[in-house]
């Protein structure tokens, strides 16, 4: 079968999880996912602010931006951005289209579309 496996995506999320359970608690992660269940209900500042991502240190944002750069362009881009819920939960859903371009207009300093690790570190300290 081509494409990648559940096994492969089960064994990145899950690794990403390790990963970003070292910068941020369950609970601050649950709280995140909790304020944006409904469809265009995601609001990034408010996500930041409920996982405890705006008082992280600047080390730490850029550890959680090496774990959103799924392809290690050194670049989050749309696609990449439409899955970030999913980073911090399996089960949690895509954002819409809104969201994403919403999101990557706040991070994306250059207006080239795509967030560069300092779009990510500056949007996360607004």
């Amino acid at each position: 079968s081509s494409g990648s496996s559940p096994q492969q995506c089960f064994s990145f999320c899950s690794s990403f999880a390790m990963a970003l359970s070292g910068i941020l608690t369950e609970a601050e992660i649950a709280a995140g996912l909790q304020s944006c269940q409904a469809a265009d209900s995601f609001d990034y500042k408010t996500f930041f602010v409920k996982v405890g991502l705006n008082s992280k240190s600047k080390d730490e944002l850029t550890k959680v931006f090496g774990i959103l750069d799924q392809d290690r362009s050194g670049f989050i881009e749309e696609e990449e951005l439409k899955l970030f819920l999913k980073n911090f939960s399996a089960s949690a859903r895509a954002l819409t289209d809104a969201e994403t371009k919403a999101f990557l207009a706040a991070g994306d300093s250059d207006g080239d579309g795509k967030i560069g690790v300092d779009g990510k570190t500056a949007f996360s300290k607004r």
